[in-house]
């Protein structure tokens, strides 16, 4: 007797999970590697490039474990199926994409917090969502006269 493989778990049709983007953090292990460049200039170049080389590493493999998940009511950041954060839509202030034409952090804000992070997920489809799921974010106004 033989038995059909278990199928993956699959997300609800109103959730969407970002697929992951290696860029940035590749960006920063090739921009360490430059760094030993400055060697004959500077001595300290060694140590820069290390310790650029040890965060583009951490970033790397937040790539590979980390997913942003859309539900109706939060983002969620899950580390695999294990859901880490909660981020409830109604608490949040505002958002931005920064360096919409080569996305590197993505800025939100909440009521009682700021979150910066490093763009390692699809940008596109990260304001998709947040453009879908939360009113476009609003420009300060400007000094009233």
């Amino acid at each position: 007797m033989t038995t059909a493989p278990a199928s993956p778990p699959t997300a609800p049709a109103d959730e969407v999970v970002l697929s992951p983007r290696f860029w940035v953090p590749l960006g920063v292990l090739l921009l360490a590697v430059a760094c030993l460049g400055l060697r004959p200039l500077w001595g300290g170049a060694v140590w820069l490039a290390l310790g650029t080389a040890v965060m583009g590493l951490f970033l790397l493999l937040q790539t590979a474990l980390l997913r942003l998940r859309f539900t109706p009511e939060a983002l969620l950041v899950a580390r695999r199926d294990t859901v880490i954060r909660r981020f409830p839509y109604d608490a949040w202030i505002g958002w931005r994409v920064w360096w919409p034409a080569l996305p590197v952090l993505f800025y939100f804000r909440e009521e009682n917090s700021l979150h910066l992070l490093p763009m390692l997920f699809d940008a596109r489809a990260l304001r998709e969502q947040l453009e879908h799921r939360l009113p476009p974010p609003t420009a300060a106004p400007r000094n009233p006269a």
